[in-house]
C-alpha cells in the first residue's frame, strides 16, 4: 500500500528487448506518470522485462501475487517474440482461449482493411487466423479496446495489458483509468515542495529529513544531490512530499533549518 493506506499501489511493467538493448528509447514511463499525476495518483514502482517467457511468467507472478494495479505495455502480439499473453496466462495458470468481444474487433479490423484493398475480410485465411491469435487472453479476463486499430489488449486481476506502441497503448491506458479506477481519482491530497541548497553536504541536513518524518508521519523528505555536472554549483534538490498542509509545515522547518546549518539558497558567485 502508498503513503494513503486507502490508496492501492500502481506497477508499471514494460516488456521488449529492443528497450534493453537500447534499439529503442521507452516513452511509457514518463507518460504513465503524467496519466497518474493528471488524476491525482502516483506510480510506486516499474520494471522493464525481456522477452522472455520464464522471466515475463516470475515478473506477472510477482505482480499478481502483490496485490497492486498494474500496468503492462508490450509484448501482446502474436509474433514468435510476443509472450506476454501466454505469460500471463502460465503465471495465472489459466489456459488462453479465445475472447468473443477480441474476435469480433479483429473481424471487424480485417474487414475494413479488406475494404482499402489490404488483406481479406475471409477470417479462414492463414494471415487472419493469425490475428486472431492476438485475441487469445487468460480465461476469464475482460478485453480494453483499442480506439486505433480495434486490437485489444486485456484486462484481469487488476492488470491492464495493452501493446508497446503508444498511440494505441496510451488511449488504452486513460480509458481503464477513467472506467476502472475513477473512484480512485483525487482521492488523497497530495503536494510536493523542493528548493535547491549551495554549500551543505547531504550529512549535515541528513538528521533534519529524519526529524521531519518522525514530527511529520504523513510526510516523506527526500534529497536529491548533483555533483555539478554540465558546469552547475555542486547542490542539493531538498524537498517534502506528503499531505499539503503537513508538508507545508514540514518545508517551512526544512528551509528554516537549512539557513541555520549554513546552507545557501543561491548559486555562488
Amino acid at each position: 500500500m502508498s503513503l494513503d493506506s486507502t490508496t492501492p499501489r500502481i506497477g508499471l511493467i514494460i516488456v521488449g528487448d529492443e528497450i534493453l538493448s537500447g534499439r529503442r528509447q521507452d516513452k511509457h514511463f514518463a507518460k504513465v506518470i503524467e496519466l497518474l499525476s493528471a488524476r491525482g495518483l502516483r506510480l510506486s514502482w516499474a520494471e522493464i522485462l525481456p522477452d522472455d517467457r520464464d522471466a515475463l511468467i516470475a515478473g506477472y507472478r510477482r505482480s499478481f501475487a502483490s496485490g497492486d494495479i498494474v500496468f503492462s505495455c508490450g509484448g501482446i502480439g502474436a509474433t514468435p517474440d510476443d509472450h506476454t499473453r501466454q505469460a500471463a496466462a502460465a503465471a495465472l495458470e489459466l489456459p488462453l482461449v479465445l475472447h468473443p468481444d477480441a474476435e469480433r474487433e479483429i473481424t471487424l479490423r480485417c474487414a475494413e482493411m479488406a475494404q482499402k484493398g489490404q488483406g481479406s475480410a475471409d477470417m479462414s485465411t492463414p494471415e487472419n487466423q493469425r490475428r486472431l491469435e492476438m485475441g487469445r487472453f487468460p480465461q476469464g479476463c475482460e478485453v480494453v479496446p483499442n480506439p486505433y486499430n480495434r486490437i485489444p489488449g486485456f484486462f484481469i486481476r487488476d492488470h491492464t495489458f495493452v501493446p508497446g506502441f503508444p498511440v494505441m497503448a496510451w488511449p488504452m491506458l486513460e480509458w481503464t483509468l477513467d472506467t476502472r479506477y475513477r473512484h480512485l481519482q483525487h482521492q488523497t491530497a497530495h503536494a510536493e515542495h523542493a528548493f535547491l541548497v549551495y554549500g551543505l553536504p547531504e550529512s549535515r541536513i541528513t538528521p533534519v529529513m529524519e526529524e521531519i518524518q518522525s514530527r511529520w508521519p504523513g510526510v516523506k523528505a527526500f534529497s536529491l544531490p548533483s555533483v555539478g555536472e554540465d558546469g552547475k554549483s555542486p547542490h542539493i534538490d531538498l524537498g517534502v512530499k506528503g499531505e499539503p498542509a503537513a508538508a507545508a509545515e514540514a518545508m517551512n522547518h526544512l528551509r528554516a533549518e537549512v539557513e541555520r546549518l549554513g546552507g545557501r539558497l543561491t548559486p555562488p558567485v
